[in-house]
């Protein structure tokens, strides 16, 4: 490979430091020069049971960047119960964060990276935290302590996040660590292993009194900051956070379309070796690194104009790194001064993530062609001779000095206690390739439908709103933001989770209003929520009979959709041979328009418009699999599934139509809110005068005949309390008066040949499925004349399709007619199912159509929202990324329990501290519980108040050194309850003046064996 495909493209990035959340957030901090030094935070310093302010070094050891917390941890987004969570090293838990942030600033959908050879190497070291395990007795039973404790878990957590197959690997060669990550991860690009990689690193401190070391060496600043290269350099200061980055190979970045922040040009790795005493830096070892790394790039040092140092602020590091950089002057003949920084001043000296922090703030300045001061520089050190002549710092930002011709480049230095150098040649992104979108030429295609979806997920509801409220903030923010922007970058680049809202909007203060709306907990007209509940079931499309009619239903839709306004003309062009009227106007309600009362005329029309809107559900990826036909809803169904063409479900209801004119006002219909067997009992006094003509529901039946004897059972009906009323009908359909018809429709029909089709057809003429082939000449009498039996064949839709997954049903109609009975035959067999409509009598747009399907969306429909905005040519946008709804999950120090033994002279001080203990275990799963709140419940048992067999076995091991009592491993199952555990340990404090305790249930389990033992402890708390 050469050129480009040797290239490695930066395309996410993500960072996190003290008061600094994300990238634009570090930007402004890095172009207004200013620093997130503080103090320790004094909750902290309690949490990690630390005793540094005794220390010598104390002013120097709290002063730092320091996070105000590093205990909250989205452990239900990470899929890791409340136990793991607690046990895992914070700073395994910000990898996870910062993982994930780079990949969704990438704008890609994690979800994409599954299964794929994509590499995840770290820089990170120990952060303390496993002497707080110790501390608090934890490390003796703590079933995750090897997970939470090994630093090659943050990178292996990772590539089991995303799922990917390449290497995972934790580097440390100190204080250089993640930018020999990079290094790496650049190499087995470049050398085809893999197309992709994930590197960072990240430093937490847990126990500031671990800088006790350093600060015997003297590399700490004495007076709380960092200044590199100035005079009164003196020392770094700690800094907590981190940085991720995901690389790409240059030449597939630009075929994709990504946003490239900058390009990885070269890079260089060494160890200064025996060429200084360990640990002072090498010159000429950092010299060979950028070297390295700029013959790996085939670019000169002149064509360098700026290199983010290592930049500590020490005494002997500053003038060691200048040194090298100087050497690299001669080597290479460099002819003019180089600007030079170091992030340290900004965030302080994150160690083993300084690197990749450095990198991260370069490839911004590239990409934004902008370079930004050095907070805290006033004069060169004097221990630098000529400093000026050589090098700059900046005071104030500044545009990157531009020249034709030659692109933005930069270099990044990292160098690691011990000798371990690495350099780092960054260039500027090649220029995107610009296109121009094309205005749609119809305003009906199948982007422009008025609305634009704006799909947002998240793991819960809190995080749900949140993702709400700062979608709207970035939107607020930027006017330039098109609708089409944002709905499709939403959908492009983001993962769907089970928590799901879609807003339909047709302006910017639609969308905001919706927002506001999601962000406040609500629903509204245009707003639709959900949660999606488990795996879903086949798509089945229902097609109601006659009534779902109202003037006009296809107005709006015809203009706005393409595809349904396409499907209605060829439907008015296989009408053509069979009606005299014009479907296009009767459809939209036009000048021309035919009556819909007429018998002729309603069904054709709804038969038109019901294949059409299935023709618009199949152009928005809903394809059914199956379909079932309400009477003459049959027809549109078997087009809809191709087993009838257009031209013979046009022929077939016309013709049945015109033959159902003939008798119009010979009889009528009515509908029953009883069950078939009740209205089978009703009907002996009318004898074939009035018949069942369909069974909709489990309580709703049709009947049909001759119109006195129908108003007369309506009566009836009505005086006995049932529910009972005539139906705007003067066609007695599926009645005797149908029997003339036997011959005539089979003979005026002729040939009819259905086409086999993969879409099942359940016949509401048999009850059940049936086979393509009987949908001849002699079926659609059959459909005419015999009742309609629906509630049987969506009987057997249920039992045959949505045994295990919840069956999606969409009632294909200009309104909605079948829902209730499909949700009542689905409750009678306890069958869950999600129900829609298509357009609403009220409402027959387009933005009706998306609202359907963004409830099938929310219930979880695989829905392709991508293809539908297509047509606008959108761009993918920056979006904000997750919103971690974060708990307090940490390991507790003994210092906690208020309670010893020295103080438990009584029982209730027992209880006190039996409570304590488990509250203490607890507060890991629920936030904010105290002793004092199990006090209150001394008989709950340990199992209800949310112990599993870990935190059980915690317990005894805290009880055993705090009451200095031998205690069994089981004793919290033997006594499942504060109050009894306390009463038995009492006991073995005071065993001559204490009652035995009261025997339970439990101590049976003392005289199992182990392995019987431990499966009643899994089976019961795990």
């Amino acid at each position: 490979m050469s050129g480009a495909a040797t290239d490695i493209a930066v395309i996410g990035m993500s960072c996190r430091f003290p008061g600094v959340h994300n990238l634009a957030e570090f930007w402004r901090l890095l172009l207004d020069g200013k620093s997130t030094v503080g103090t320790f935070p004094e909750q902290r310093a309690a949490d990690a049971n630390s005793k540094y302010m005794s220390h010598p070094d104390a002013a120097t050891l709290n002063s730092g960047s320091f996070f105000d917390s590093i205990d909250g941890f989205d452990a239900g987004f990470f899929a890791t119960g409340p136990a793991e969570a607690a046990a895992m090293d914070p700073a395994q838990r910000l990898g996870l964060e910062l993982a994930w942030e780079a990949v969704e600033d990438a704008r890609i959908p994690a979800t994409e990276l599954a299964g794929r050879e994509i590499d995840v190497v770290v820089g990170a070291a120990p952060s303390g935290y496993e002497l707080l395990r110790k501390l608090s007795g934890s490390d003796q039973d703590d079933h995750y302590a090897a997970l939470g404790s090994s630093g090659a878990l943050i990178a292996n957590r990772i590539s089991s996040l995303f799922d990917v197959r390449g290497m995972s690997f934790c580097a440390d060669s100190g204080q250089s660590s993640s930018l020999v990550s990079l290094a790496l991860t650049c190499e087995r690009i470049r050398s085809g292993a893999v197309d992709m990689a994930i590197a960072g690193g990240v430093e937490l401190i847990v126990d500031p009194e671990a800088g006790g070391a350093l600060a015997n060496l003297g590399a700490l600043s004495p007076d709380g900051r960092c200044f590199p290269f100035d005079e009164r350099a003196g020392g770094f200061i700690r800094g907590e956070g981190g940085a991720f980055v995901l690389l790409k190979r240059l030449d597939l970045a630009v075929a994709d379309g990504d946003h490239i922040y900058a390009v990885v040009r070269g890079w260089g790795v060494g160890s200064g070796g025996a060429s200084s005493r360990m640990p002072d830096p090498s010159p000429g070892g950092q010299a060979a690194a950028a070297l390295s790394a700029l013959k790996c790039a085939a670019v000169a040092f002149d064509d360098v104009d700026y290199v983010e140092a290592h930049g500590t602020g020490t005494r002997l590091g500053d003038p060691a790194e200048i040194a090298g950089l100087r050497k690299v002057f001669r080597e290479t003949g460099r002819s003019r001064p180089l600007t030079i920084g170091s992030v340290k001043a900004n965030v302080g000296h994150l160690e083993p993530a300084a690197g990749i922090v450095g990198f991260v703030k370069t490839a911004l300045c590239v990409d934004r062609a902008h370079l930004v001061p050095n907070p805290n520089f006033r004069s060169a050190n004097p221990a630098i001779t000529d400093f000026q002549d050589d090098f700059e710092v900046l005071r104030a930002a500044r545009p990157w000095p531009s020249e034709p011709g030659r692109p933005r480049r930069a270099g990044v230095s990292s160098i690691g206690m011990g000798g371990t150098n690495a350099h780092v040649i960054l260039e500027q992104a090649p220029e995107a390739r610009t296109e121009l979108r094309a205005e749609a030429e119809d305003p009906r295609s199948a982007g422009a439908f008025g609305v634009v979806p704006w799909v947002l997920s998240a793991r819960s509801e809190p995080a749900l709103r949140e993702q709400a409220a700062r979608l709207r903030d970035r939107v607020a923010a930027d006017a330039s933001l098109s609708a089409s922007d944002v709905g499709h970058s939403l959908v492009s680049t983001r993962s769907l989770f089970e928590h799901r809202a879609v807003l339909l909007s047709s302006d910017r203060a639609q969308a905001l209003a919706g927002l506001d709306t999601v962000a406040a907990g609500g629903t509204s007209a245009r707003v639709v929520r959900g949660v999606t509940a488990g795996p879903v079931g086949p798509v089945v499309f229902v097609f109601p009979g006659q009534g779902s009619q109202w003037i006009g239903m296809g107005r709006q839709l015809y203009a706005e959709s393409e595809v349904f306004a396409r499907s209605i003309d060829e439907c008015a062009r296989a009408l053509a041979p069979w009606v005299s009227w014009p479907l296009v106007d009767t459809v939209c309600g036009g000048p021309e328009a035919a009556d819909l009362d007429r018998v002729e005329v309603v069904q054709p029309v709804l038969w038109a418009v019901m294949v059409s809107l299935a023709a618009v559900w199949r152009s928005l990826g809903m394809t059914p699999d199956a379909v079932i036909g309400h009477s003459q809803g049959e027809i549109a169904a078997a087009c809809a599934a191709g087993v009838l063409t257009l031209s013979d479900g046009a022929k077939i209801v016309a013709l049945r139509s015109r033959m159902l004119a003939t008798v119009a006002g010979q009889g009528s219909m009515a509908g029953i809110l009883l069950p078939e067997a009740r209205v089978r009992e009703l009907l002996g006094r009318w004898g074939s005068r009035v018949v069942i003509a369909a069974v909709n529901g489990p309580n709703s039946t049709t009947v049909s005949g001759e119109a006195s004897a129908v108003r007369e059972l309506v009566a009836a009906c009505e005086s006995d309390g049932a529910r009972a009323r005539l139906i705007p009908s003067s066609v007695p359909g599926h009645s005797p008066l149908m029997d003339r018809f036997e011959d005539r429709l089979p003979q005026e029909l002729g040939r009819i040949t259905p086409v086999p089709s993969p879409v099942a057809v359940y016949s509401t003429v048999t009850g059940g499925l049936i086979d393509p082939a009987e949908l001849d000449t002699a079926y659609w009498y059959r459909n005419l004349r015999e009742p309609v039996r629906f509630e049987a064949a969506m009987r057997r839709i249920v039992e045959h399709l949505t045994r295990e997954r919840a069956g999606l049903f969409v009632e294909v109609s200009p309104h909605p007619l079948l829902a209730v009975a499909i949700e009542e035959i689905a409750d009678t067999q306890a069958a869950s199912s999600v129900v829609v409509g298509t357009l609403h009598k009220e409402d027959g747009s387009a933005s009706k159509v998306l609202a359907s399907l963004a409830e099938l969306h929310v219930r979880g429909v695989p829905v392709d929202w991508a293809a539908m905005l297509a047509a606008d040519r959108p761009r993918r946008i920056d979006l904000p990324t997750y919103a971690f709804q974060r708990q307090r999950y940490w390991l507790t120090a003994p210092h906690d329990t208020a309670t010893r033994a020295a103080d438990l002279g009584s029982q209730s001080s027992v209880l006190t501290l039996v409570c304590a203990e488990a509250a203490a275990l607890l507060s890991v799963k629920v936030a904010g519980v105290t002793g004092a709140d199990l006090e209150a419940r001394p008989t709950e048992t340990f199992k209800d108040l949310g112990f599993d067999s870990s935190m059980a076995v915690g317990l005894r091991n805290r009880l055993t050194a705090a009451a200095g009592v031998r205690l069994p491993a089981t004793v919290a199952f033997t006594y499942p309850t504060a109050q009894t555990l306390a009463r038995h340990i009492f006991s073995l404090l005071e065993p001559e003046t204490t009652d035995a305790p009261a025997p339970v249930e439990e101590t049976s389990l003392e005289s199992s064996s182990d392995d019987d033992l431990y499966a009643l402890i899994d089976r019961g708390y795990v």
